[in-house]
């Protein structure tokens, strides 16, 4: 798989779809609205020209965690699942995070999707705690 850096509209246009396999509720001008903003990199998985999987980051360093690259996105086209091209696009992520001088990568999962954490654990990805919030 070849993985690159999703930079033009036309290119996050392109991506919008899968991504809304992961944001059901988003429509595509809103995906590409906010994939296009500056801190955000939007990575493509490529396999055969084929755009197969996607992954969606931010370096964040704030008061109560190192420098870190965080995992906003991350999905493989539903047909194309199980062929291993979400592990290529984490271990892309991971080393694009050390090479950007992050210390981790980090992400958030709903708690009932039990089988995402078992797939990220079984890469040594540790739970460290919860993320709570409150819709306003």
């Amino acid at each position: 798989m070849d993985v690159r850096v999703l930079e033009g509209e036309s290119e996050r246009r392109a991506a919008a779809p899968l991504l809304q396999q992961l944001w059901t509720d988003r429509d595509r001008d809103e995906i590409v609205a906010w994939t296009g903003e500056e801190e955000y990199r939007l990575f493509g998985g490529f396999a055969d020209d084929e755009l197969v999987g996607v992954a969606g980051v931010v370096i964040q360093q704030v008061l109560h965690h190192r420098r870190h690259a965080w995992l906003y996105d991350l999905v493989v086209d539903e047909p194309r699942r199980e062929e291993g091209y979400g592990t290529e696009l984490v271990r892309f992520v991971e080393k694009w995070a050390k090479q950007n001088d992050c210390e981790y990568v980090a992400l958030a999962s709903p708690v009932s999707k039990e089988e995402v954490h078992q797939y990220y654990e079984k890469r040594n990805y540790d739970r460290w705690g919860y993320v709570i919030e409150k819709e306003l």
